[in-house]
């Protein structure tokens, strides 16, 4: 444990912000989670929730959890399954 004062108020900050970014980072993974569901089967509401899941991508990025590149790659590749998906479905027609 740290004697420094200025270095205990770091601990504690560093804490406060690990539990938000942790639960950032976890509503990132559903929000993604069901976009790629929604796209799976179709629903109307895929494009609402793709939409969400950009946007929270988005937020997270500029808040700085996590990096603007990490975001813009984790769009891409959001966009490319569901692009892939929605072609296989069209097939299947």
């Amino acid at each position: 444990m740290a004697n420094i004062k200025s270095q205990i108020k770091r601990n504690k900050t560093n804490e406060v912000r690990r539990l938000r970014n942790k639960s950032v980072r976890s509503e990132l993974k559903t929000r993604i989670k069901t976009a790629v569901a929604a796209a799976e089967t179709q629903q109307e509401s895929s494009v609402e929730a793709i939409r969400s899941a950009v946007k929270k991508l988005d937020k997270a990025a500029s808040a700085g959890i996590i990096h603007k590149n990490q975001a813009a790659r984790r769009k891409g590749r959001l966009m490319a399954r569901i692009a892939k998906m929605s072609q296989a479905q069209s097939e299947e027609v």
